[in-house]
Formats: C-alpha cells, structure tokens, sequence
C-alpha cells in the first residue's frame, strides 16, 4: 500500500495535501513507507500486547504513520524513528482510552510513562524496542496463527498482519475473492478477541502446540506458491517469498528452535530451483530436465546451513528437518544422475514413521521407485489407493502412470496420466500430464 494513499478508520484517503508535491516531497514520503515497512511488525507488535486488540493495534500504527508524514517531510527523520512512532501511537492509545473510557485500569500508568516527558518517554520506549519488543513480536506471530482459528483464517491474517499484505495482494495471491479474505481476517480478530486470547508466547507443552501451528501456516503459505493449486501459474514466487522472510523472522526471534531452521532450510533448497522448473514457453520441468546451473547457488549454501545449525541443535529428526534433508539430497547432486535414491528413500521410511499421512506414504513409493524399481513402487502404491484423501489427488495417478511407463505398460500409464490431467485444478499442471498422456501413444 502506497503511503500517499493510506487509509483511515473512516475509509478517507489520507494525502499529504498541505506539503509540495516535487520530487522532495515524493522522495520524503517514499523514505517514510519504507521506513514504516521496516518498524511495522515491531510497532504493532508492541500496541497489540498493549491494547490487546490487533486491529486498533493497526490503527494506532497507521496513525502515528500519518502523524509522521505531517511531520518527518519538514523537520526531517528523528534519530530513532521506530521509538517515534511507538510514541506518537501510544499517545493516541492515551487519548481514545480517555474519550472512549477504554481499558480505564491502564491509562494512569501508560499516560505516567508517556507524558512525563520528551526525553524520558523515548528513553522508555527505545528500551522497549531493544529489551522486549523481539518477545512481543514473536507473541504476535504466535497469535497470529493461534489454534482456535481455522487453517485458513490463520493464513490470511498472518499475511496481513505479519507479512504486511494488502487484503487484494492475498486475495490474488490465493485465487480467492477479497470479500472472502477480508471476511477470514474480520472474523480471525473477533475470535481472538471475544476468546481474551494473550498476546504472549505461551509455555511448555502449550508453546510446542502453537509453534507446530506457526511452522504449519508458514509452510501452509510457501506450498501454495511453490506448487499452485488453482489458476494458470505453476509457482507463485510472492507467496514463497513471504514465507521464506516469515520464517527468517521466526528464526531471528526463535533461535534455538531446531524445527524453526529446518522449515527456513526446507524453503530455502526447495526456492533454489524456481528458475530450473519452468521451461520458456511455460511448461513445467521435472527433476530430471531441469538445467541444475539455473539452480541458486547461494540458497543452496543458506539452506544446507540451516540444516547443520538443525544437526547441531539436535533436531535431525523432526519433521521439517527430515523434510529438508530430502530436499537436501537433490541439492547436493550436480546431475539428475548422481542423485542419491537410497538415501532419499531411508529418510521417507524415517519421515513416514513420524508423519503416517498418504501423501508421504506416496513420495515413498517414487523414492523407492527411483532407488529399487517400479515394481517396488508400484507395490507400495497398491497399499495407499485406497485411501479415501487421495481419490482425487492428482500426484497419485500421475505417480502410478510414470511406474507403469517405466515399466512399459504404455496404455495403462496413459490411463492414469489422463485422470491426473483431469484432477488437476493448475493449468499448467495439466498441460505437463496430458503431454505425458500423449507420450504414451507414441510409445
């Protein structure tokens, strides 16, 4: 969202019509946004935990984001802007308690803190932002993707308030109406707020429960853009982008969480293939096609970073790690050929004992094609079929038509690729299947 358009409470554009409109101007107001986009996360952060609200959070937070357009384009950008503006939306916190005779029992000591002077407010607030605010924000990612909401309300709000997303940006991104996302996000804060949820990290077994929601949205949002479900695009690179700065978030503020790394790492090496997936003409690429010198180098040197800090955390078993070691074993192989089958298929025997799901059950059995044969594959598949959650999943088909073409048994792998083709909801997708189906003629 552009700062020269930003939006009140009362839907009225905010413009900086008393200031010069030269290029001075537009250069203040563009430092400001990106100002603004660095200290969002922490300012709301730190009002949520005050106010317990995280849309009135967002509101103070635009507002000293308007104060400072106001004021920032003639006097300049004070020595510690992110103190600034926790200040100037404390201050409005103050006055809409007092008019509003909101959260009363709080007003005597925030006003204290806040009014007893210049210096000394920003003194308390620049402690604040160095001391507590990494606790605050983690907080807020935390409820942000709080169990008690659904799947997909967790989604939408944690791009909206942790990733900064526009609600059109996530409608768009998802394929989904933006009354719909705006709809999730309206009814995600009233749940948060009629549940009295705290805006605070949980403890013990509650924190495992709740980082397992968090590492489940964040990957939740990186699968969507790297394998779309829906539309004409095979990757939607914004949606991984988001991810992959939402879990560098969560590793910053969570650095002894093994599982943390690993799911960076996973995200990591699988983004490291994006320019290799896609042919020119935009078609999809596997594995075996792709030109490995289009893979990026340095997330593949990130990623297997990630997963030595996840060794030395001892977190070699967890389910992103086991993940990210898969990940790893392509990443490592210069040639389609040198790729090592055996290794991949051992780690989904171990990913398969901590996560008995279908799907992984079926990338079992293409490991186990590629490392022992089709035969072996083929056997594994006939144990999973029958499973109600893959009736119509595509990957199922698609991966039974390639065992059987491997095995020769053209008209049979060309029924399957056909039904995958007709599952799919992904043009591009689809495109790929019905070329593999129309291989099998000619075979």
């Amino acid at each position: 969202m552009s700062i020269l358009r930003l939006m009140t409470r009362d839907g009225q554009a905010v413009a900086p019509s008393s200031r010069p409109h030269g290029d001075g101007a537009e250069a203040a107001a563009r430092d400001i946004e990106a100002i603004y986009r660095m200290e969002r996360i922490r300012l709301v952060a730190g009002l949520a935990k005050q106010v317990g609200d995280i849309s009135l959070a967002e509101e103070l937070a635009q507002e000293a984001l308007v104060s400072a357009l106001a004021t920032w384009t003639d006097n300049g950008t004070p020595p510690n802007p992110g103190a600034w503006l926790m200040t100037t939306a404390k201050r409005r916190a103050v006055d809409l308690w007092r008019r509003r005779r909101m959260m009363a029992r709080h007003e005597a000591s925030l006003a204290h803190d806040i009014e007893t002077g210049r210096v000394d407010a920003h003194a308390a607030v620049e402690a604040s932002l160095d001391d507590e605010i990494g606790d605050e924000r983690l907080s807020l990612i935390f409820t942000a993707c709080h169990p008690l909401l659904s799947r997909d309300q967790r989604t939408a709000l944690t791009l909206k308030v942790i990733g900064g997303l526009t609600t059109e940006e996530i409608a768009r991104a998802f394929l989904t109406p933006e009354t719909t996302v705006a709809q999730r996000i309206v009814r995600a804060k009233k749940a948060l707020r009629d549940a009295d949820v705290g805006f605070e990290v949980p403890l013990g077994d509650e924190r495992d429960a709740r980082l397992a929601s968090v590492l489940e949205v964040i990957y939740l949002i990186f699968n969507e853009g790297y394998a779309a479900s829906r539309g004409e695009d095979l990757i939607r690179p914004q949606l991984c982008q988001e991810a992959m700065r939402l879990g560098r978030i969560l590793v910053g503020l969570a650095p002894d969480e093994p599982e943390a790394h690993a799911l960076l790492a996973l995200m990591e090496l699988q983004a490291s293939r994006f320019k290799a997936r896609v042919a020119a003409d935009g078609s999809a690429l596997t594995l075996e096609t792709q030109n490995r010198r289009l893979w990026d180098r340095l997330l593949i040197q990130r990623g297997l970073e990630g997963l030595a800090t996840v060794n030395h955390l001892g977190g070699e078993d967890g389910i992103y790690a086991l993940q990210a070691a898969l990940a790893a074993v392509h990443a490592r192989a210069a040639r389609y050929e040198d790729t090592d089958w055996a290794a991949s298929a051992a780690l989904y025997d171990r990913l398969l004992a901590r996560v008995p799901s279908p799907v992984v059950a079926l990338n079992r059995a293409v490991a186990h094609t590629m490392a022992f044969g089709p035969e072996v594959g083929l056997a594994l598949l006939a144990a999973i079929e029958g499973k109600p959650q893959l009736a119509t999943y595509p990957p199922l088909y698609a991966a039974k038509g390639d065992f059987l073409f491997r095995l020769g048994r053209a008209a049979e792998a060309r029924t399957e690729f056909m039904q995958a083709a007709a599952l799919s909801g992904n043009e591009t997708e689809r495109t790929f299947l019905s070329e593999r189906a129309k291989t099998c003629i000619t075979t």
